[in-house]
């Protein structure tokens, strides 16, 4: 709970500062952390990833799917 109040005094301290800088570099430098932050994360992984996951989706819309109970019994030593 202490460390959810810090962040949030963290927050307000920040919003107070933004609200008060009038050099735009600034604010262009913080938009561009933004930016950067918020990259999308299927653009950061492997082709064999995306593949991999497009190929998941493709057999979803086919419905070939198997059952939870199923998923469970195979990999219920790592659950």
């Amino acid at each position: 709970m202490k460390i959810e109040l810090n962040l949030q005094n963290k927050k307000l301290e920040l919003i107070q500062w933004l609200s008060s800088i009038e050099d735009s570099t600034i604010i262009e430098k913080i938009m561009e952390l933004r930016k950067e932050e918020s990259k999308d994360w299927w653009n950061s992984i492997a082709e064999s990833e995306k593949e991999a996951i497009e190929s998941g989706i493709q057999d979803a819309n086919a419905g070939k799917l198997n059952p939870h109970s199923k998923a469970r019994k195979i990999y219920e030593k790592w659950l």
